[in-house]
């Protein structure tokens, strides 16, 4: 607390100078964006110029363009400048800074876009999503470990500390990311978070137009998706819209005082989420859902404020322009103000038609996590649409946490759980643009949970590789990384075994695998690349059918493909008649599973083992 209430004092150092005291200088320490592209469908662009004293100075622009306004706050070191770039080809443009008869310049670029760039394709129900701590993945180059640039140096004794993955670690191991069958990567923040503990995580940004210096550079992250592309592979980039890091060098020197939000004492978040539809919600739990801090180095940003939303827009719209990005993931998407978040989301898929965008929508109930999805018909009860194109199934991610140690099948307890939450697919606006998962970086471990059960964990990937939806892999489940959030968030974020010169056990190749690593990661890679081709598993419809004895049964299917999976989550054989599912497999005589290369004659009663699966591809 004290340290927040320390910079509280330094941000409004400048906004109580007396005006007697304004002197013009030259100087210009940041233009933000850095520099734009041409052919933007939001012609408007804010440029953010930051200065001692820049306000006091008139501002003009070289080429006949037009400035459509000229914002000055409270705070005289800056000026916001919105030009009309509609029509304007890639050039450099001169900005002329006057005061009296002193005056400077400062060139500023409008560069040409990529071809199509508008139209690029993003990621889809035919990926899977690789999850990736960045600072714990692989170390590419212990040259940047540390840097001068950054307080915190690396540690690698230090559970909690940095580590020293980066993004050359990344690109070294795409290979064994596609063979393991990802077809798409998500990283946690790789922007600067000059946090001085704990900053490997990244979601305590201080400067959200710069890679931090321990993971590499600007250029590394664009050639990072340069080398996805090269081998048919996305890149989706971890974006935070609710709060920055207290070191953030703008929360120092604040543009206007409700650039975040304020409260006479820190207030964090209620964290209820519920507050943000619920009719009778009182308007304080609302505002401190909204508008609470989610913890005191997270300074909580205001959307509502016109230039903070342009501000996360246009960078938004910079990163995905400059990084070539394939998508984004959207972290405490729910906590954002409500009506900003949604002008946020819609500015970015108007931009980018085909751009997917999904977001951390932490909640336990399927009505009010479709309530966030795009054109949700529970939110147009009250006139609201968030434009969110995915969010993710945390309700399906509740299930896999306690189903599997369920051997005796009831009412409520069970593989019935699994079904349970398909039967309320009817809530969504699009259920096959959800996303799925067993863990992520901020759950237990599901190989903690069930003690490296491999079974277990073959039903849980079985399932969401071939259910609706887009299946996330979080980093090292494929060869049976665990982890115990209980002992802190260090233990689920442990080091990937082989990305550090040294290191024991190399993970990453067959050779460097122990023998349980190979069979996690056999399974998993023979399981996602079989569903690389699989268009009946990426927009299939979905059947279902009621589990008995704790055994489900589901198909996917279109008009000339039809799969047939069996889980039995019992603890013993199970022997079921197949007529009960005459609707599906109609006249198929057989199915191979993909799995075993087994053919299985379905005229007959299937039996099926304990805690296992069968992937039936109809014949």
């Amino acid at each position: 607390m004290k340290k927040v209430f320390f910079f509280f004092l330094i941000s409004y150092s400048a906004l109580a100078q007396p005006e007697a005291n304004v002197r013009t200088s030259k100087a210009i320490d940041k233009v933000e964006p850095p520099f734009w592209y041409e052919g933007m469908n939001q012609a408007d662009l804010q440029i953010m110029f930051y200065g001692k004293n820049i306000s006091q100075n008139e501002v003009s622009v070289s080429n006949k363009i037009i400035i459509k306004g000229i914002q000055k706050t409270e705070n005289p070191n800056y000026v916001f400048v919105t030009i009309d770039t509609k029509n304007i080809p890639a050039q450099d443009l001169i900005f002329t800074f006057k005061n009296g008869k002193k005056s400077f310049t400062r060139n500023y670029s409008i560069k040409a876009r990529r071809e199509n760039s508008k139209f690029r394709k993003s990621y889809d129900s035919s990926d899977v999503i690789y999850l990736i701590m960045s600072d714990r993945f692989a170390n590419g180059n212990p040259n940047n470990d540390s840097s001068a640039e950054t307080t915190e140096k690396a540690n690698r004794n230090l559970p909690g500390g940095r580590h020293g993955g980066d993004i050359e670690g990344i690109i070294n191991h795409l290979d064994y990311i596609k063979e393991l069958g990802a077809t798409a990567i998500w990283c946690t923040p790789l922007c600067e978070d000059n946090d001085e503990s704990y900053s490997y995580h990244g979601y305590g940004q201080s400067d959200v137009y710069k890679i931090d210096p321990r993971y590499g550079t600007n250029k590394d992250y664009l050639r990072l998706s340069e080398e996805l592309h090269k081998k048919g592979m996305k890149n989706i980039m971890d974006y935070v819209t609710n709060h920055w890091g207290w070191q953030h060098w703008m929360y120092k020197d604040l543009p206007t005082k409700d650039w975040v939000h304020q409260f006479p004492e820190f207030t964090q978040s209620n964290y209820r989420m519920t507050s943000q539809f619920d009719i009778n919600a009182s308007k304080i739990d609302a505002k401190k859902c909204m508008d609470g801090w989610f913890v005191k180095s997270m300074p909580d940003l205001n959307q509502s404020n016109p230039l903070v939303l342009n501000y996360l827009i246009q960078n938004a719209i910079w990163w995905i322009e400059y990084a070539d990005l394939d998508g984004f993931r959207v972290d405490t998407y729910s906590y954002n103000n409500k009506e900003g978040i949604s002008k946020w989301t819609k500015a970015i898929t108007d931009e980018y038609p085909h751009f997917n965008i999904v977001g951390e929508v932490w909640m336990h109930n399927q009505a009010q996590m479709a309530y966030w999805q795009k054109d949700s018909k529970i939110g147009a009860i009250q006139s609201f649409n968030s434009y969110l194109p995915s969010v993710m199934d945390f309700t399906l991610h509740d299930a896999f946490g306690t189903s599997f140690n369920e051997d005796q099948a009831s009412w409520d307890k069970g593989i019935i759980k699994v079904y349970e939450n398909f039967t309320n697919d009817f809530l969504y606006a699009n259920p096959n643009n959800i996303l799925t998962f067993i863990e992520n970086h901020d759950t237990n471990r599901f190989n903690e949970i069930y003690k490296n059960d491999f079974k277990k964990y073959q039903m849980a990937i079985t399932l969401i590789a071939t259910v609706r939806g887009i299946p996330q892999l979080y980093y090292g489940s494929e060869i049976g990384m665990a982890g115990d959030k209980n002992k802190g968030d260090a233990d689920i974020r442990k080091d990937f075994p082989g990305g550090w010169n040294g290191d024991n056990n190399n993970a990453f190749t067959k050779a460097g695998r122990t023998d349980e690593q190979q069979k996690y990661f056999d399974f998993t890679s023979k399981l996602l690349n079989w569903r690389k081709s699989k268009s009946v598993i990426h927009n299939g419809k979905m059947t279902h059918y009621i589990p008995e004895n704790n055994v489900y049964v589901y198909f996917r299917y279109n008009e000339s493909e039809s799969v047939m999976v069996v889980i039995n989550n019992s603890n013993e054989t199970q022997t079921f008649k197949t007529n009960r599912f005459a609707e599906n497999i109609q006249n198929h005589q057989s199915g191979m599973d993909i799995l075993s290369g087994k053919t299985i004659d379905l005229k007959n009663d299937i039996a099926i083992d304990r805690k296992s699966v069968l992937v039936l591809e109809l014949k």
